[in-house]
């Protein structure tokens, strides 16, 4: 691959409701050479992790010196996230597992069967700041050949437990986020065009499974909620939501968007992974709750 490429285009991308809220949109694209980019995650010590799913590597961006190889990762590399101590979290969908590394270098299987058969192959996690970790298991392509389970899991994983399947759906769960405040999990149903939510009790236990927003256009994947609980998604665009399931607004870009992560030292970056390219978005009102970060009070 190549070295970073910075192009700055200043987009007059159409405003749908609250138009206030984001003024001033600007995209730069950072990527232009992925094989197929999925899964970013800014990391604690100022860098952002992406998925390169084609050739099973993760690749490191970092602001103002380009991108480099991170690790290259047989198993395959999707969806990524941190914990509060700096631990990375990657569903290798390849190798049909959870696993959890360490700055030590120290990997650990956070989940790799479910009531005796292995999982699917999983798709995107999310951390909650005390640690519980939430997963989609769905099956695209060839991947649905090995299936050995009868479901679409959406899973949760308590500190030092098992997996715990949160839904059995029959449609494919794909994108997860959590609200800045750890009380609302959101998953994407790239199947049936829609976002569902769950509560979330202290103790990390999910229950009251309902539609959030459905008829989205295109086929909703990841997800990240920002600081005011707003709810932004990777579909045919990059939809954001309000709290309350409200079309805010809608960011056209070149490339179909497959996932986003908020990033850059102030949280006030979106970066968006799409196919061979990776954005950049910046707006006014726009800004990010770092998932391993201390609540905010």
């Amino acid at each position: 691959m190549t070295s970073l490429l910075v192009l700055l285009i200043v987009a007059a991308l159409p405003w749908v409701t609250n138009a206030q809220e984001f003024p001033g949109v600007t995209v730069e694209t950072v990527v232009k050479d992925a094989h197929f980019a999925e899964g970013p995650v800014w990391s604690p010590d100022g860098f952002l992790l992406f998925s390169d799913t084609v050739i099973d590597r993760i690749q490191k961006l970092t602001p103002g010196k380009g991108e480099a190889e991170y690790a290259s990762l047989p198993g395959g590399a999707a969806g990524m996230a941190y914990d509060d101590q700096g631990r990375l979290y990657v569903c290798e969908f390849r190798a049909r597992r959870v696993t959890r590394t360490g700055k030590n270098g120290k990997t650990d299987v956070i989940a790799a069967q479910f009531e005796g058969k292995r999982l699917n192959a999983p798709s995107d996690i999310v951390v909650r700041r005390d640690g519980n970790v939430y997963f989609t298991d769905p099956a695209f392509g060839s991947q649905q050949d090995a299936r050995e389970l009868d479901f679409y899991g959406v899973y949760h994983v308590k500190p030092g437990g098992m997996p715990e399947a949160i839904g059995r759906w029959k449609t494919r769960p794909n994108g997860i986020a959590v609200s800045p405040n750890g009380r609302l999990l959101y998953v994407t149903d790239s199947d049936a065009r829609l976002i569902r939510v769950y509560d979330l009790a202290g103790n990390g236990t999910a229950s009251n499974e309902r539609v959030f927003v459905d008829k989205i256009e295109g086929v909703p994947a990841g997800l990240r909620t920002d600081a005011k609980g707003n709810v932004f998604v990777a579909a045919k665009y990059v939809y954001i939501y309000s709290p309350k399931g409200e079309m805010l607004r809608e960011i056209q870009l070149s490339q179909t968007p497959s996932n986003l992560a908020f990033g850059d030292p102030d949280f006030t970056s979106l970066y968006v992974t799409a196919r061979s390219a990776i954005y950049r978005v910046r707006a006014g009102g726009l800004k990010g709750a770092p998932p391993y970060a201390p609540p905010v009070p």
